[in-house]
């Protein structure tokens, strides 16, 4: 698959965007466990335009993660502009425009999955997005705001037309969230309209090696991407490059080795945030490890309320000492 000159190979598999959890240092690790490509969390543009701090320290690359796509969200065509000119100067391999963002606080101002709602500004963005930097543009968007508009078949071809080089397709509407199964049947349908030429991403619900698989051998899709499934268990790309390769699968990763990564990235982040945010940080990853464990209630609760390194450690340890040889299984 080829997004611009950048070429990913046969069967690419991407790390999504996810806000609170595609800093740099998760970004890093999900590299070094096989992900072809990173997205960064999603940027304003307009705090982007403003220079906000926090904003703006979304935008490092680090040398060892990349290949790395900047994934802005807007509703107006010159801040968007604006801000996809500070991408560019930023330097990653494509700049990517959210139009899939189901957020409340986000949609219902008319950004993210709102532009479902508003085609003719979605795509008159994209185009002036598009004449207005020389990296390669992307969307990421859904299939329709609810079940009564799924206009994906359509607007994939419309996008296209103003000169987006790639589209990745949740297989949800707006109104879906994140809730019932994915449906990649009209993924599949835009990949296989003759009048499609440029890369069709696939995303939603992939949350194994037999699922990623099927992604490509029943749809189609170019290359297909991870999000939720990858917190917690960043080795689900190692996991599926394997059974791309072999046609086996890799055993469940045991608690003790799953402690040990969770280790690695909690210090990655205290060094890339600060003890308290960091720690923070990952508790959204801490939240969805250890799930099925016997007894585990309240070391769940011990951990997730845990605010500094010197609490966190010895509960960890002792995760691993009382279950460390067990295996959990993938979903």
């Amino acid at each position: 698959m080829k997004i611009g000159n950048l070429d990913l190979g046969d069967r690419p598999v991407l790390l999504a965007p996810m806000e609170d959890v595609t800093n740099p240092p998760f970004r890093v690790l999900c590299k070094r466990y096989g992900a072809d490509l990173m997205y960064t969390e999603f940027i304003s543009a307009d705090a982007l335009i403003r220079s906000v701090n926090r904003t703006m320290k979304k935008l490092t690359i680090l040398d060892e993660e990349r290949p790395v796509a900047i994934q802005i969200y807007g509703k107006d065509v010159d801040p968007m502009v604006e801000a996809a000119k500070i991408v560019e100067a930023a330097n990653p391999e494509f700049l990517d425009l959210n139009f899939g963002c189901p957020v409340r606080k986000v949609a219902t101002k008319g950004a993210g999955s709102g532009m479902m709602r508003n085609v003719p500004q979605m795509l008159k963005i994209t185009e002036a997005v598009v004449k207005a930097v020389n990296i390669p543009v992307t969307v990421k968007t859904r299939l329709g705001w609810d079940e009564d508009s799924k206009i994906i078949v359509e607007l994939a071809e419309q996008l296209q037309d103003v000169g987006i080089q790639g589209l990745t397709i949740h297989g949800r509407t707006r109104c879906q969230m994140y809730k019932g199964e994915a449906d990649w049947t009209l993924i599949g349908d835009v990949k296989n309209n003759q009048r499609m030429h440029i890369p069709i991403i696939g995303n939603g619900d992939i949350t194994n090696p037999v699922k990623a698989k099927e992604a490509f051998d029943k749809y189609g899709v170019d290359a297909i991407m991870i999000g939720r499934a990858s917190v917690g268990k960043p080795w689900i790309f190692r996991d599926i490059k394997h059974y791309f390769t072999t046609g086996e699968l890799l055993p469940p990763a045991t608690v003790a080795q799953q402690v040990d990564m969770l280790k690695e990235q909690i210090d990655a982040a205290i060094e890339w945030i600060d003890e308290k945010r960091g720690i923070l940080h990952m508790r959204r990853h801490m939240a969805g490890m250890f799930k099925g464990l016997v007894n585990f209630k309240q070391t769940r609760i011990d951990m997730l309320r845990a605010n500094h390194y010197a609490d966190l450690m010895p509960i960890l340890d002792r995760i691993a000492m009382e279950w460390g040889n067990l295996q959990i299984e993938d979903e």
